[in-house]
């Protein structure tokens, strides 16, 4: 009979121990998530590089929707538990769902320590734990302001280092003589606030913060000299707690965290723990190679496999930020019965420091050069006698026995049980053993079957050196990488071979290109349909089923499954019978939140999704139609009054902006596009950091491209300077289309822009004026069939299941 298990919390630790479970015991279980975050499980260790720019959301995404749906996994998104029931095994949400077990999983995680200090609840205080931390700074981040960060430890710095990156003048407040200092010794700390320093951001040691001053939101951050620094914006970052509450409230054993035995479980023999809200063996635990052995232990519990016990192990610790490299494991204080061996290069800025007790290495920090990081681990942790190469240790494995530095050679020595991932567990002969028993080619495929590289990622040099190792010649890692688990084809093949063999359909796409599955996944469908529509308008009817939600119902879900609707506003200008018509709407239908947008529209809010048809009747008949906020498609041409109202305009920026849109909007595109027009030099619109700008000047148009302002900040490149409007109208429309056929689904116009060439495109669209009428007349061709407005289409009845209720029925009946 299959058993309820229920786990309370969604993070990386449980949805490793679901992967063991769901291999080891199939079917044994029917699960139940509560997850009081609304989003899927994502990789918490990649938060950094999404803070720095460097990832975006849906690359750190560990297991998408579909996953859920193929494991058969009810996941409630934005559900936290409140209540465990233990005499009648039932737990309750917040949102009154109440949902009974026969086993339980709690993994609350940590909750950020905040210092409790005058002026911590000031508006601009966040502290840096999950994608909403993220969002906010990133948000504050557009400033380009002061930021203030409390805390000089991992998560700290790596925010620090994230928020310099977005612009920000940043300070690093740390208590302590160097920064993290549990993980580094004074010698590194040193060499760490230099780097740190080189890069722009400025580090204050030995400051221990007063209050936070501010009237009515963060102004600045007062250190016990009586100094206040200015900031607009404030990380704390000092350090996380077990999150214990709900535990506690159940009356389970609670001390610092959760107290489990080394099978991970409570005092409640049916209720296990995992994550960083346990204690084990009197400690917590908060990087993720601890974290995942656990998970490897309650699978095996829970499957009833042979038995598994946690054990403690050091573990590495690495940051996260570009340029920087730095690794520590072990115990590096000093003592009498200690040895130590340090390595100084003063100009290369590195330095080595190897502990010894007793011939055998106990702790090592490495700053400046890394590569020998797993080397010593495995030395450290096999308790080796390093007497006969004491004299050459602090120089690295390459250097041992007169070999010669072959990064090659050094890892072909590594032992088959050397450790090649910390954050996994993986070892090289498992790696090795994997590619050669299911002929892994990529550093995906081997993420994919071994975890090797798969979180943090600062281990990919090494696991590249062993796919290298056991492939020879053959291996390549500039090799196409597949658009999905479905195919071996690349993006750009794919796109080739549609319009080589003429495929018009799905399915006919999948059958002619041998997909490996039946139907696509969620990741290739969307992008098939948006390449069948961009190569065959006309012919090739859009996939309803193909899409996101977004997109199925044209408007943008919200966390609490309502939704906003934003209508088209051309160029930003509006009228007031427009405007009583979305004042009336907004009071008909008791819309919350009416809020103007950064690209000169107005956001309703809170629309039900049964009402969403009748929104778009009473707006249609204002003359809205839907303004495609949630498209992969032009969304804006946001505008300045330019010589209508401007003393400093040189041209009409505003009729030129709803020229554009009126042409262009309705068309897809791989990636959301963004424009502006602006009317002179002064940049009122901010064209600068668009997809494609306009800066009006006396000579003419200069149109720019390739620009960012969300996750990633950049400005734009200059496409060139045209004499008219309708030279300006034929280059962008012709850039647009020449980005809709070659880009890859969901790269925005800046990456696909540094990928094919910035001189490429100026070539095509600028200096080839036959090329770019052709790229022109294929997109007026392809207009015919997109400038359809798909909220009049749905008033008329189109999709109309969509928006009907199948039942009314609780959370707890539709689960079952």
């Amino acid at each position: 009979m299959t058993e309820k298990l229920v786990i309370i919390g969604n993070g990386m630790a449980p949805g490793r121990m679901l992967e063991h479970l769901l291999e080891a015991a199939p079917g044994r279980y029917q699960i139940t998530i509560f997850n009081a975050e609304p989003r899927v499980n994502y990789d918490r260790i990649m938060l950094s590089p999404v803070l720095s720019g460097e990832k975006d959301y849906e690359e750190i995404v560990i297991h998408g929707d579909g996953w859920y749906i193929k494991h058969g996994i009810v996941l409630y998104k934005g559900h936290k538990i409140v209540g465990i029931d233990r005499e009648a095994r039932t737990v309750t949400s917040d949102k009154g769902v109440t949902e009974p077990y026969d086993r339980l999983v709690i993994a609350t995680g940590s909750v950020p320590f905040i210092i409790p200090v005058p002026g911590k609840d000031l508006p601009g205080v966040l502290s840096y734990r999950d994608l909403d931390d993220v969002g906010a700074m990133l948000l504050a981040a557009q400033s380009r302001d002061r930021a203030v960060v409390i805390g000089g430890g991992l998560l700290g710095l790596e925010a620090a280092a994230g928020l310099k990156e977005r612009g920000m003048d940043v300070t690093v407040l740390h208590v302590m003589p160097t920064l993290m200092e549990r993980q580094l010794d004074p010698a590194a700390g040193y060499l760490l606030q230099k780097q740190l320093e080189a890069r722009g951001i400025t580090v204050r040691t030995r400051a221990n913060t007063r209050q936070i001053v501010g009237d009515g939101k963060v102004q600045g951050v007062e250190i016990d000299t009586g100094e206040i620094i200015p900031a607009t914006l404030v990380v704390m970052a000092v350090g996380i707690r077990p999150n214990v509450g709900l535990a506690r409230e159940a009356g389970l054993e609670v001390s610092r965290g959760i107290v489990t035995d080394d099978r991970m479980q409570t005092s409640d023999p049916d209720i296990f723990a995992l994550g960083e809200c346990v204690e084990v063996d009197g400690r917590v635990y908060g990087l993720v190679a601890p974290l995942y052995e656990m998970a490897r232990v309650v699978a095996a519990e829970l499957a009833g496999a042979e038995e598994r016990r946690f054990v403690h192990s050091d573990t590495p610790t690495k940051l996260k930020v570009t340029g920087i490299d730095l690794y520590s494991i072990g115990d590096f204080a000093d003592g009498e019965d200690r040895e130590e061996i340090i390595l100084r290069d003063a100009t290369a800025g590195i330095y080595k420091r190897v502990i010894l007790q007793d011939n055998r290495i106990i702790g090592t920090v490495l700053f400046g050069e890394t590569a020998d990081g797993a080397w010593f681990n495995d030395l450290k942790k096999k308790e080796v006698d390093i007497s006969q190469m004491r004299d050459t240790l602090i120089f690295g494995q390459a250097f041992q026995g007169g070999a010669s530095a072959n990064p090659l050679a050094a890892v072909a020595a590594l032992a088959d049980d050397a450790e090649i991932c910390g954050c996994n567990g993986v070892c090289k002969g498992r790696i090795a053993a994997t590619i050669t028993e299911k002929g892994l080619a990529s550093l995906d495929d081997v993420r994919a079957h071994t975890k090797a590289s798969a979180s943090c990622g600062s281990c990919t040099g090494l696991v590249e050196k062993v796919m290298a190792l056991v492939l020879g010649d053959t291996y390549n890692p500039a090799a196409i990488q597949p658009m999905c688990s479905c195919t071996d084809l690349g993006h750009d093949e794919v796109r080739r071979l549609i319009r080589a063999k003429g495929l018009k359909t799905i399915p006919a796409l999948m059958q002619e290109l041998e997909w490996k599955t039946s139907c696509g996944c969620a990741k290739c469908r969307p992008a098939l349909n948006y390449y069948l529509v961009a190569d065959w308008p006309g012919d090739y009817a859009d996939d309803y089923q193909s899409r996101f939600i977004n997109e199925r119902v044209h408007a943008n879900i919200q966390k609490d499954g309502t939704y906003s609707v934003v209508p088209r506003m051309w160029g930003g200008v509006t009228s007031a019978a427009e405007l009583r018509a979305i004042a009336d709407v907004v009071d008909k239908f008791a819309i919350p939140t009416v809020k103007v947008t950064g690209g000169q529209r107005i956001d309703m809010l809170g629309v039900r999704k049964e009402d969403l048809p009748a929104v778009w009747a009473d707006l249609g008949q204002a003359g809205f139609v839907s303004g495609h906020a949630y498209a992969k498609g032009l969304r804006t041409v946001k505008t300045c009054v330019g010589t209508d109202w401007c003393r400093f305009g040189t041209q009409d920026s505003t009729g030129l902006g709803i020229r554009i849109e009126k042409f262009m909007w309705g068309s897809w595109t791989p990636a959301k596009v963004k424009m502006a027009v602006s009317g002179c030099p002064r940049n009122c619109a901010e064209a600068t950091c668009k997809d494609v700008g306009v800066i009006c000047v006396d000579s003419g148009y200069e149109i720019h491209f390739a620009g960012a302002a969300g996750l990633d900040i950049k400005g734009t490149e200059v496409l060139g300077l045209v004499r008219s409007e309708d030279e300006a109208l034929e280059a962008i429309v012709a850039l647009v289309q020449m980005y809709r056929e070659q880009a890859r689904y969901l790269e925005r116009i800046y990456k696909w822009a540094k990928r094919v060439g910035l001189d490429e495109i100026r070539r095509q669209v600028m200096a080839d004026p036959d090329r770019r009428k052709t790229y022109f007349e294929r997109f007026v061709f392809s207009q015919k069939f997109a400038q359809v407005d798909p909220w009049s289409e749905r008033v008329s009845g189109k999709d109309k299941h969509e928006f009907r209720p199948m039942a009314e029925t609780d959370f707890r009946v539709a689960a079952e």
